[in-house]
């Protein structure tokens, strides 16, 4: 299936908001290998290639994580 990574990254992005730890900058990173490293060449989440099962995002990350967090997934009136 052809599909656009962009949107597959917007969407791993809002889900690692939702897994942040307390309103830290770490969050749990089961997902898409590709997707990360994608992430990470964006600036949003520092290098996933570690022994964490958590990785950091930037604070620039957080910002845009929360938006699409909001526009994906929330509830409208």
């Amino acid at each position: 299936m052809d599909y656009d990574p962009d949107k597959v990254d917007d969407t791993v992005l809002a889900l690692l908001f939702l897994t942040m730890h307390d309103d830290s900058t770490r969050a749990w990173k089961g997902h898409d290998s590709g997707a990360l490293d994608r992430l990470h060449q964006k600036g949003f989440i520092a290098n996933p290639k570690n022994k964490n099962k958590s990785v950091v995002i930037t604070d620039e990350g957080r910002v845009r994580a929360e938006h699409l967090f909001h526009e994906l997934f929330g509830k409208t009136s």
